[in-house]
């Protein structure tokens, strides 16, 4: 049975149409015109290129921003994990690949059923698999319904996680494929992970150039043995004009460049890609004034922390500041600099002024909240267009 979603609360339904300055904090805040700026470049990118977009939903974990992404021209969305892909699939998204593998009997059981519900309303499912065990329990599970699930082989080009050795091996898996009538081999599952927060373009570009040999050394051993390899599904925000010039990948998975985060900023701008703006915040409002410091009521439960503190986007008129660790319920801000080293600080916030940061990652950051607040027209003078649940969040 079907978990039905949570009521909203009165003080979250009351938001809409109201000014940002009235979102409570810490909050979850996104800038939906900075959204549909960032997925507009996206989508003109793939169709330049003749790729087919196919978002990560693991980024954003919601139906409300999945359909925006195909709404825009995407074909489809990832997700990482059943649980992701069942609360996109009850959000009415229809073409879905769990980007992953899976082996547990009772996951996979929900695989099967979620197959059957997204073939009975003319869609698809897709899985990732690596190994002929995988291949083996998920055929014993799809006896379960009539529907065919997609699954494309993973082959490791790089990260040394998930995926065969890019060889001979992948073949045998493909031929294991091919004896089960509810499987249907689709192609190359290929996203190398490690290479999309490597610092410097040139960095970035060897990883996938040393990956696009990879996945063709394996295309080569499908079509010798007369089974093609149609898609090539990978790629991720930080090297996809890598794999759109390698001409290996058909399909590009990128998830963070709708929200944008601390650590892909941190990379070097590649010219070849588009240029994304942060879209996705944390509002939070000065709760204590110091001589030399203020501190915000967003802590490690409001922001991930695995790849770095959040920054502060400071608003028009408004000075820089550096956001330090202030354990679960606080950050401690300190001025970027003085006016004059033997006064006063001048450019401190105010006792309950905003402030706004830019998670450090974005999907775990996402994963901590149940609602987005949706804004439009900006952080100074926007206001609340929409509250939407984060319906994927958790991990099971």
């Amino acid at each position: 049975m079907k978990a039905q979603p949570e009521p909203l609360p009165d003080h979250l339904r009351a938001l809409v149409g109201q000014s940002v300055d009235d979102i409570g904090t810490p909050a979850l805040v996104v800038d939906l015109d900075a959204v549909n700026r960032n997925l507009q470049r996206m989508v003109e990118f793939a169709a330049k290129h003749r790729l087919r977009l196919r978002p990560h939903g693991k980024a954003h974990k919601s139906a409300l921003f999945g359909r925006l992404q195909l709404q825009a021209g995407a074909v489809g969305l990832c997700a990482q994990t059943v649980a992701e892909a069942e609360a996109l699939g009850a959000g009415g998204i229809n073409d879905i690949l769990i980007s992953n593998e899976v082996l547990g009997v009772p996951k996979l059981r929900r695989v099967a059923a979620l197959a059957h519900q997204l073939y009975t309303r003319g869609g698809r499912l897709a899985i990732a698999v690596d190994s002929g065990e995988g291949i083996e329990r998920l055929a014993q599970a799809m006896m379960l319904t009539r529907a065919v699930i997609d699954v494309y082989i993973e082959i490791d080009i790089g990260q040394g996680r998930c995926g065969v050795a890019p060889d001979e091996r992948a073949v045998t898996l493909a031929r294991q494929l091919a004896g089960r009538s509810s499987l249907r081999f689709a192609g190359l599952q290929a996203y190398h992970g490690g290479a999309q927060h490597l610092r410097t373009v040139a960095e970035r570009h060897a990883a996938i150039v040393e990956a696009a040999e990879k996945v063709n050394a394996v295309r080569r051993l499908l079509e010798a043995a007369e089974m093609p390899a149609d898609v090539v599904t990978g790629a991720g925000t930080g090297t996809f004009a890598h794999e759109a010039a390698s001409g290996a990948w058909t399909e590009i998975q990128p998830g963070s460049f709708m929200f944008m985060d601390v650590d892909y900023l941190r990379n070097e701008r590649d010219p070849a890609q588009p240029q994304f703006e942060p879209a996705l915040f944390v509002k939070s409002q000065v709760i204590s004034l110091a001589d030399d410091h203020a501190v915000c009521d967003a802590g490690h439960k409001s922001h991930a922390i695995d790849s770095g503190l959040p920054e502060v986007q400071a608003l028009p008129g408004q000075a820089p500041l550096r956001f330090a660790n202030g354990g679960d319920e606080h950050g401690v801000l300190h001025p970027e600099h003085t006016a004059d080293e033997d006064g006063p600080l001048s450019h401190l916030p105010a006792l309950g002024e905003a402030v706004w940061l830019i998670p450090g990652h974005c999907d775990p950051t996402v994963n901590l909240h149940s609602h987005y607040v949706v804004v439009r027209g900006g952080l100074a003078a926007g206001r609340v267009e929409a509250i939407a649940p984060v319906e994927a969040r958790g991990v099971w």
